[in-house]
């Protein structure tokens, strides 16, 4: 499990069991805040789970480890700096817990690739940004129902200012020339989340 991963990394910076565990306590706390429906603790496990088939494919397995656990840490809909925020939750909790300034400073930019999800020059940010992206490509009633969990995030919105800033944000991933910056995701995710987007568009335009 996630949770075990994690606090085995903060441990290895030097920390003992319990300020590990207490730490991973304080982030699951924010997971588990009321109105998220999609950025949960599983959006989380899923992430790591998307991962670990590629982890010899990583060079810096314990930033990105970080990365999965502070990434939507600090997430509120009504929000335009939701990944900021969550980098800088992430530094403070990581500076204390021993972690070095280049941990930190990857772990930040890995964070803050998660706003557009572009092609990165660092090889584990493309990765982390594929597998944050790995719903996408998933079966078509699990795609339906990550869709209805993100709508129930922005309940607050009436469907017109919904569909319309949601139609922007699928038509952002379908003018990619590759949603996924990886060969393996390309591979597994690609084309099925070009159909996914696609159906939801074309659901979208008919509300």
């Amino acid at each position: 499990m996630f949770e075990d991963a994690f606090i085995a990394e903060i441990i290895k910076l030097g920390n003992d069991a319990r300020i590990a565990l207490q730490l991973w306590k304080e982030i699951a706390s924010k997971y588990q805040e009321a109105g998220r429906f999609y950025h949960t603790l599983t959006h989380v496990q899923q992430i790591y789970r998307d991962l670990v088939p590629v982890k010899n494919e990583i060079s810096d397995w314990p930033t990105l480890i970080f990365s999965i656990a502070f990434h939507d840490v600090i997430y509120n809909p009504l929000s335009k700096d939701n990944e900021k925020q969550s980098a800088g939750y992430a530094g403070i909790k990581l500076s204390d817990a021993h972690a070095s300034i280049t941990q930190i400073e990857k772990c930040n930019k890995q964070i803050l690739a998660t706003i557009t999800h572009e092609f990165s020059a660092d090889a584990d940010t493309n990765y982390f940004t594929d597998a944050d992206l790995a719903i996408l490509g998933a079966a078509p009633e699990a795609y339906v129902s990550y869709a209805a969990d993100i709508r129930r995030e922005y309940s607050h919105y009436p469907d017109v200012a919904y569909n319309e800033g949601r139609k922007k944000v699928i038509m952002h991933f379908l003018g990619m020339q590759n949603i996924f910056k990886t060969a393996y995701f390309h591979h597994h995710y690609e084309s099925r989340a070009k159909n996914n987007l696609a159906g939801e568009l074309g659901r979208l335009g008919n509300t």
